[in-house]
């Protein structure tokens, strides 16, 4: 059995990678000082508007430049590991990528992880800008014996990209940490936490969804545990909440509902016609 602490911080970045990395830093003291062994900050934390445009692409940059150096050197001094959106330069003209990385406490890169489903719904086209990940990649990690995986705001709705994880047999994830963006719109709330908690139950695994606050996004960041209860819950506003992760209780919670082992049916990725659509 283990346990890993977890801290979410929940903010609305801005257009300028510098103040952004210092609101990481703060968060990342805060969240060591009250024992989190990983703080999860939102998508899009390097760099943020309200429109994806080319000011987008102008700011990204690559793994090596500022600002992930800089949470590197945030990891390193506060002894935790992080998992930050960031906009990565991409290799395709007038486009970026929506990143997470995960820095561990000694300052490497555990994995990252660029989204694959793009926010093309809901009056949005992130397709316009940001160049799509590789469907075929497993982003987990391990921190303290506990398997970290890694999933982004849009890839919520869709189901398989939580139970691949959940069900790798290379390592499959004890926690999804779910970095988002979640626009304000009717019933977008609500969305939110009922995909969220569909997730932590049908895969009996823990979820950290960590969302942007308003005047764009809607907050609600929540930590649930294996059968979708909320341990740690946040409103609009910004700040950070603190929960523990046991794999005790995924132990505990999958005795008695045992739907990983009985599922009669695998995930497969599609052909490489149905990623294509996406760019």
């Amino acid at each position: 059995m283990a346990t890993l602490t977890i801290a979410a911080a929940q903010f609305a970045p801005v257009d300028d990678p510098a103040v952004n990395l210092e609101t990481v830093r703060a968060a990342a003291a805060e969240a060591a000082a009250r024992g989190a062994d990983l703080l999860v900050t939102p998508e899009y934390t390097s760099y943020f508007t309200a429109e994806i445009d080319d000011r987008f692409v102008a700011a990204a940059q690559p793994l090596d430049g500022p600002f992930v150096s800089g949470l590197r050197d945030v990891a390193r001094a506060t002894g935790i590991a992080l998992v930050v959106g960031v906009a990565e330069s991409a290799d395709t003209p007038d486009r970026f990528r929506n990143t997470l990385v995960a820095v561990l406490p000694s300052d490497e890169l555990a994995v990252t992880y660029r989204k694959v489903h793009l926010y093309d719904a809901f009056g949005s086209r992130e397709s316009d800008r940001i160049e799509p990940g590789d469907p075929g990649q497993l982003p987990v990690f391990d921190l303290d014996g506990v398997r970290v995986g890694l999933e982004t705001c849009y890839d919520l709705r869709f189901p398989e990209v939580t139970r691949r994880l959940a069900a790798a047999e290379s390592g499959a994830a004890d926690v999804v940490v779910l970095p988002a963006e979640w626009v304000r719109g009717p019933g977008k709330e609500h969305h939110w936490r009922t995909l969220l908690t569909a997730r932590a139950i049908e895969n009996t695994v823990w979820v950290v969804g960590v969302g942007q606050t308003p005047p764009v996004g809607i907050g609600s960041s929540v930590v649930l545990d294996p059968s979708g209860v909320a341990v740690a819950s946040a409103g609009a506003t910004p700040g950070t909440l603190v929960a523990t992760i046991d794999t005790a209780v995924t132990d505990a919670v999958r005795q008695v509902n045992p739907s990983l082992s009985l599922r009669r049916y695998d995930v497969a990725l599609r052909g490489r016609s149905g990623g294509a659509a996406q760019r």
